[in-house]
């Protein structure tokens, strides 16, 4: 296919029956102007953000009472607010829908599938609102959960914030620690957690890690077991404060459930980003910045449609997992999976998408191409006539799988790249179903957010790599973060760079298409099978080690994904064997989650830092990838970047 010949390009029929044409026209009726495309509509969403972000609300018609102002200190980032005088409740927006439709439909690899009716929704999350309140749940307080996608996670999502609580969540494979380094922080009062899980078609167990993580949170008043193994209440038995949730909800009938409206910018959701150095930040989003976004990325970006069936692959310790939920209030219904995606084989989510005549099938880059590499071909196996769009994300998908997408899946679909992060609990740049689907390109930045690519000098730049950044507030910017009184962690996350100007940490450049090509992290953060995660967390585990003097880690490009390479300078007499090598992945498996265990592991003689004594991730990196070297005249010991060229164990 020619490059100047795009993949897909809708039909009329198609441009015509989408929210987004809709909402143009209440935009130009708005603004008192025609738009001739999207550039021009995304264009005045940015000019004049009070009256889009107004707009916005209405069309999706959230539920609220929206105040008189829309935007304060609108240039100020962080500092700017929106809908300062407004008040809604986030569960309330989620739970609009009843009836003895399906909100919910649930399936644990081949072991377990449910079905939830909006009713029944209703009534579960009724029942978790009061067994809240009786435990002396309030507005503020928070709720961990480190759960699979399963029902009662949303559920307890929104009862917690029903109250106005404040939820947080990881997946059942984290280790203790990890689990620790997150909800040790911020002080829960409650703990939700299953009897254990399916993965690969073998049950995990995980009661000795719930006991180990419950022991040390001193903040907990109840620890709450979810039945996914049918063992909760022998799990609860051995656990201090513990209780089956079966048991717990016991005395709770089904009453209507109540919602608590609060201002526009009370906190919702805790998440974590983890960096090169310390614990995982915890980052702070609100309900109303998270749901005005959310229902603006699914009806305008998605083309989310009332008694749509929307999936998304995702555990509930990645943002994808709270994107998902939000669909909800969009009047979706959500397929939900847990487990291993190729369990038993790499068919099992495209039966789900023709089982459950799935609309919007939503995956990461990293899946897609194990597809690809396995020689599956859906678009001959399965029918797939019900799915509209196909979504990835996690990381750059290639130009390859791009193609494969229309060669191997399906032919006429919107095929949606999109990329943004934990940071802001959506989207920067994302689909379009109106516009035409170029090869290894994100089709446009989103609606209300000023996107744009800039140079070292801040400068912007156009069909060249650089910086990607934000140039003016949106409401999805977290409130801040956890334990940051004065905003310094929060400042430096994004604001360092640049100033009043949200600076990413991404690669990306624009296409001469007014698309976008993400390119990876511009930081040490490493994202290999697209799930983000920091070294610091990899280093808390192996420096423990006697047998590891140092080490470093960096994420390798590498198979169109990014690897997990760890360097490590060995204590004097020690061998990087095949024991160690075990030993070293193990740790980090146990310590860390399954995600952090590194592909490669090399010795190596000297690590490079910086006078002050930081190692270089940043430098090592480049060199791996045969890029120039900036500023090394800042290292201490410059020498040592040589250790690191044309390494024969990071080339296969």
């Amino acid at each position: 296919m020619a490059a100047d010949t795009p993949l897909w390009t809708p039909t009329q029929e198609r441009i015509d029956a989408a929210p987004i044409t809709a909402f143009r026209k209440d935009a130009e009726a708005k603004a008192a102007r025609s738009f001739s495309g999207y550039a021009e509509l995304h264009r005045w969403s940015i000019d004049d953000r009070e009256a889009f972000w107004d707009l916005v609300w209405d069309f999706c018609a959230l539920v609220g009472d929206k105040g008189e102002r829309r935007l304060v200190d609108g240039e100020r980032m962080p500092g700017a607010a929106f809908f300062p005088d407004a008040r809604l409740n986030f569960a309330e927006n989620l739970l609009q829908k009843t009836g003895a439709g399906e909100a919910i439909v649930f399936r644990g690899e081949d072991k377990v599938e449910r079905r939830l009716s909006w009713n029944e929704l209703h009534a579960l999350t009724s029942r978790l609102q009061q067994l809240f309140l009786s435990l002396g749940v309030k507005a503020g307080d928070r709720i961990a959960a480190m759960m699979p996608n399963m029902p009662e996670t949303i559920a307890a999502m929104l009862a917690a914030s029903s109250i106005g609580a404040v939820w947080s969540s990881c997946s059942p494979d984290f280790g203790e620690q990890g689990v620790l380094d997150r909800f040790g922080q911020i002080e829960p009062v409650v703990f939700i957690a299953p009897d254990g899980y399916w993965y690969n078609g073998k049950a995990i167990e995980v009661a000795d890690k719930i006991r180990a993580v419950a022991d040390k949170l001193a903040s907990l008043s109840k620890v709450l077991i979810v039945d996914y193994l049918g063992t909760s209440s022998d799990v609860a038995a051995t656990i201090d404060k513990a209780a089956a949730l079966e048991d717990a909800l016991s005395p709770f009938a089904v009453k209507t459930v109540s919602f608590e409206r609060l201002p526009f910018a009370h906190p919702l959701y805790i998440l974590f980003s983890s960096g090169t150095t310390g614990i995982p930040k915890c980052i702070v989003h609100s309900a109303g910045g998270t749901l005005i976004q959310h229902v603006k990325e699914h009806r305008l970006h998605a083309g989310l449609l009332d008694g749509d069936h929307l999936f998304y692959f995702t555990t509930c310790g990645w943002m994808m997992w709270n994107w998902l939920v939000s669909g909800l209030a969009s009047g979706a219904t959500l397929l939900l999976y847990d487990g291993s995606p190729f369990y038993p084989d790499g068919n099992v989510l495209f039966d789900f998408a023709d089982a459950e005549k799935m609309t919007y099938f939503g995956t990461s880059a990293k899946f897609i191409d194990s597809v690809r590499k396995a020689g599956l071909k859906p678009i001959a196996s399965h029918d797939l006539s019900s799915v509209r769009t196909i979504s990835s994300t996690g990381s750059p998908l290639s130009p390859e799988d791009f193609r494969f997408v229309y060669d191997g899946i399906k032919k006429d679909v919107h095929l949606a790249s999109i990329s943004g992060g934990t940071d802001i609990v959506s989207c920067f740049v994302l689909g379009v179903p109106t516009e035409p689907v170029w090869t290894g390109e994100i089709q446009g930045p989103g609606l209300g957010l000023a996107v744009d690519v800039w140079d070292d000098d801040g400068k912007p730049v156009r069909q060249e790599k650089g910086e990607l950044v934000c140039t003016k507030a949106f409401p999805s910017m977290p409130i801040g973060f956890w334990n940051d009184p004065e905003g310094k962690k929060y400042h430096a996350a994004y604001f360092e760079r640049f100033d009043n100007v949200w600076c990413h940490g991404d690669f990306a450049e624009w296409t001469e298409h007014g698309g976008m090509i993400i390119h990876g992290r511009s930081d040490a953060t490493l994202n290999p099978g697209g799930v983000r995660i920091g070294t610091a967390e990899i280093y808390n585990q192996v420096e423990q080690m006697p047998e590891i003097l140092e080490a470093l880690c960096i994420g390798q490009d590498f198979d169109n994904d990014v690897r997990v390479v760890l360097f490590v300078r060995l204590a004097p007499g020690v061998t990087l064997d095949e024991d160690l090598e075990k030993r070293i992945r193990a740790r980090i498996r146990t310590g860390a989650s399954p995600r952090h265990v590194p592909a490669r592991i090399v010795a190596v003689a000297d690590i490079p830092r910086t006078k002050s004594g930081k190692i270089t991730e940043l430098a090592v990196r480049d060199v791996v990838h045969g890029r120039a070297v900036k500023n090394k005249e800042a290292l201490a010991n410059p020498e040592a970047l040589e250790l690191f060229r044309d390494l024969p164990q990071l080339a296969s």
